[in-house]
């Protein structure tokens, strides 16, 4: 396996996100009406959809490109925290990223890294509060713990993806101590938080991309 990505694999990557996102729409939209406004679903839906015409219109020749076009459409286009947190990810990602062709494995894990530096800069979110971040920052470990056992980009996504899984399953027993969730205190409690569901969405994508 070439362990070089493209600017292409990581296009089809974000696509792939967006057809995530809207397979999900109403499910992520129900998950927040339980703790938040009712349309985390439906802004994100709009918001990839969005991204996804930006890069009909105007492919990308880089990676830094690709995200950053991703990142400020979504920051313009999606309401709520969602747009600026997810924004944000893909912006950091672009940034650290820059200009290369291609894209080695490590490169790849450490604009992860940075989108959660990003998220967590933006949001203000740690550990356990309730948030995307308890599904992200799991998936980043475990790609990086896996690169460094020697796993390809591929292998190491599929330990993210889990991990990110499991992140968001965690989130249903937390008490929401940031966002809209936190209003609720104690009712917050036994809902699985959407932001960190589309997270695991986004991982999910990963793995089905062709890296």
């Amino acid at each position: 396996m070439d362990e070089n990505v493209t600017t292409a694999a990581l296009e089809e990557w974000v696509r792939r996100f967006a057809h995530q996102v809207a397979e999900h729409r109403d499910h992520l939209t129900e998950l927040d009406a339980a703790i938040g406004d009712a349309d985390h679903g439906s802004n994100m839906d709009r918001g990839m959809k969005a991204a996804v015409a930006a890069l009909d219109e105007s492919p990308p020749a880089t990676a830094g490109a690709l995200f950053s076009k991703v990142g400020m459409t979504l920051v313009s286009s999606v309401g709520g925290a969602s747009g600026p947190l997810f924004g944000t990810l893909f912006l950091r990602i672009g940034s650290t990223l820059g200009d290369a062709e291609t894209t080695s494995a490590p490169q790849f894990a450490a604009a992860l890294r940075a989108g959660l530096g990003g998220v967590v800069d933006r949001g203000k979110a740690g550990p356990d509060d309730k948030t995307m971040y308890d599904a992200l920052a799991p998936a980043v470990d475990a790609l990086d713990v896996a690169l460094a056992d020697g796993a390809d980009l591929a292998t190491g996504l599929k330990h993210a993806r889990d991990a990110a899984a499991a992140g968001r399953d965690a989130t249903t027993p937390m008490l929401a101590r940031k966002g809209r969730a936190s209003y609720l205190g104690e009712r917050s409690v036994g809902h699985q938080d959407p932001g960190a569901t589309t997270v695991a969405l986004l991982l999910e994508a990963a793995t089905e991309a062709p890296f």
